[in-house]
């Protein structure tokens, strides 16, 4: 892969800028080049966040209308908001019940990352289980650039000294990833 343009998606308060971290360690760790970008709109009062990660050779952190290959929307609203940014055939992976409409020729990946998020006790780990699921349905395909064991291996490196934080995290993770069947 020559290099892969995200939007990762939310409101304030779910994790938008952990997860593009999370995401932008792993390809550092992978040797790519990196950029991100990311834009607040009232973050502490719920209002929407948008994430840009390029992870390859890019000449500028901002993806373009068209030109994402893929978006991960923590909250069902957001993917109409930001569904521009995809480009033709790219994929949308989305917390939300049922699939959102409008996105004829986009594969889309649906899972109820806020419900998984109350079973586990956690309601901040629903980016997690959002991750844990894209990566189980995208990354064996080559949609994504990174694996699940590099992400586990990035979680591991930066949440070393964190154990309850870090374990916490990978459960997270992992439930997403066991959502992901079917």
């Amino acid at each position: 892969m020559t290099g892969q343009q995200l939007i990762i998606s939310g409101v304030g308060g779910q994790g938008i800028l952990f997860l593009t971290r999370i995401l932008a360690e792993t390809a550092i760790s992978l040797g790519m080049p990196v950029m991100t970008s990311e834009t607040h709109g009232m973050a502490q009062r719920g209002g929407v966040v948008i994430s840009h990660l390029k992870a390859g050779e890019f000449p500028s952190p901002l993806v373009r209308p068209g030109r994402a290959d893929g978006l991960i929307a923590m909250k069902e609203e957001n993917v109409a908001i930001h569904r521009h940014f995809l480009r033709p055939g790219g994929w949308v992976v989305v917390n939300a019940k049922d699939a959102p409409t409008g996105l004829d020729g986009h594969p889309v990946h649906v899972i109820d990352a806020d419900a998984l998020s109350l079973e586990l006790g956690n309601p901040q780990s629903l980016n997690l289980i959002l991750l844990g699921f894209a990566l189980a349905r995208l990354a064996a395909s080559g949609n994504l650039f990174c694996t699940v064991e590099q992400v586990i291996g990035t979680i591991e490196r930066r949440l070393a000294e964190k154990g309850k934080l870090r374990d916490s995290s990978l459960m997270a993770l992992r439930l997403g990833m066991e959502n992901a069947a079917g």
